[in-house]
């Protein structure tokens, strides 16, 4: 091949040819430990990282081979994995397709993982006595994220939505690698410091055990156990679990949820207004009927003597029934004024008023436009405004 010019396409064939024949290469074992496992549910198809403390390689197991795997695979599982070096010809990626694999026990993380578990479960930092419950009606939450990642967004989203007379502190920290617990510990002391957080969210989107190690960090698990504001978890997915989600006053499953937990929904919060004003009517109701049958009761001693009751039993009936009547009025007006300033003070943050003041919402597949930045040409866009939706698509974005 020497002086000629090929494709991108025939070098990787090339590339493979040669390893492929290579004997070696077509029948081998090799030992390590599974990370960022991904089971793609659609193909049955199998992709993960076998790993050592020195090196890494690409896997893939095939349906039909991942079908016969006896026992669950999940990350950080040490296994020995059976099968043949080649290329993936249209990346040129060089990755080992796996034909079986047998358990060799637990991968060093995931070891170090449960003994960690183990002795802060002993010390009792995960005692469920020592949970809090999270505020109700907060009024201030501090978010503990990356101010870059998908988690910050979803919780204010979220929080948006629910409850958006709630202020949300974003606290950004990093979420990975070795300085992310540190990070993560001088913001809580800086949280810890305030007096106006009702709740904490601390956590990130998902990933691999490695992605997620901070969050295993001890010095950081104590240091949420020492919060004396109640702490939200909310690192990962639905089946990641950290240390951090053990010792944190409430797990949520992820970042989105957390924000579920932390704050209520403002539609709940009418209906619950609602109720009890409802109940406060009733009760005068009833307490002024049963005054009012005490009062046709008493008067009825006039039949009987007259000179003795008439004067001093109307007298004390009637000052009772305006005082009475005054009392409710009062009560009503009060209620009323409360209910009133807190539904206008909703109304007055709620996305429909700003946009029947000449402002539109802009939205795509993927959520809300809130920048020009996030716009590109030929993207199609939803606007929506006071009295109806418009589909237009981008021609140009100038910022």
């Amino acid at each position: 091949m020497n002086g000629m010019t090929i494709t991108v396409k025939q070098l990787n064939t090339y590339v493979k040819s040669l390893i492929e024949s290579d004997a070696r290469l077509l029948r081998l074992s090799v030992a390590g430990e599974i990370s960022n496992f991904k089971n793609h549910y659609s193909s049955g198809h199998w992709y993960f990282t076998l790993k050592d403390s020195e090196a890494q390689i690409r896997c893939v197991m095939f349906n039909s081979y991942a079908v016969k795997v006896p026992f669950a695979v999940e990350d950080g599982m040490r296994v020995v994995v059976n099968g043949r070096v080649s290329v993936y010809e249209r990346d040129g990626l060089y990755q080992l397709y796996v034909e079986s694999i047998e358990n060799a026990g637990e991968g060093d993380l995931y070891a170090a993982f449960n003994r960690l578990k183990e002795k802060l479960k002993k010390e009792g930092l995960f005692a469920a006595e020592e949970k809090r419950p999270i505020k109700k009606i907060p009024e201030k939450i501090a978010v503990l994220t990356s101010d870059t990642g998908a988690a910050v967004r979803d919780i204010f989203n979220i929080t948006s939505t629910r409850y958006p007379v709630c202020d949300i502190l974003l606290c950004p920290v990093v979420v990975q690698g070795d300085n992310a617990p540190y990070s993560m510990i001088n913001m809580l002391d800086r949280v810890y410091e305030r007096d106006d957080v009702d709740t904490i969210i601390i956590g990130r989107g998902g990933g691999s055990l490695e992605d997620l190690w901070a969050f295993n960090n001890e010095a950081l698990a104590r240091k949420i156990y020492e919060s004396p504001i109640p702490v939200i978890s909310a690192v990962g997915h639905e089946t990641d679990f950290t240390i951090c989600d053990f010792v944190a006053d409430v797990r949520a499953s992820t970042p989105s949820h957390a924000a579920e937990l932390a704050v209520p929904d403002k539609e709940m919060l009418f209906e619950l207004i609602s109720g009890l004003k409802t109940k406060l009517y009733s009760g005068l109701a009833a307490r002024y009927n049963t005054a009012k049958a005490k009062y046709e009761l008493a008067s009825s001693g006039m039949l009987l003597n007259p000179l003795r009751y008439f004067d001093n039993v109307t007298i004390k009936v009637d000052g009772f029934e305006e005082k009475l009547k005054s009392s409710i009025n009062r009560m009503m007006l009060v209620f009323d004024k409360r209910f009133s300033d807190a539904a206008a003070r909703l109304d007055a943050l709620s996305p429909l008023k700003i946009i029947s003041r000449g402002f539109a919402a802009v939205s795509s597949g993927d959520g809300l436009i809130k920048s020009a930045k996030e716009l590109s040409a030929g993207q199609n866009i939803a606007l929506r405004f006071s009295d109806g939706d418009a589909d237009c698509k981008v021609t140009e974005v100038r910022c």
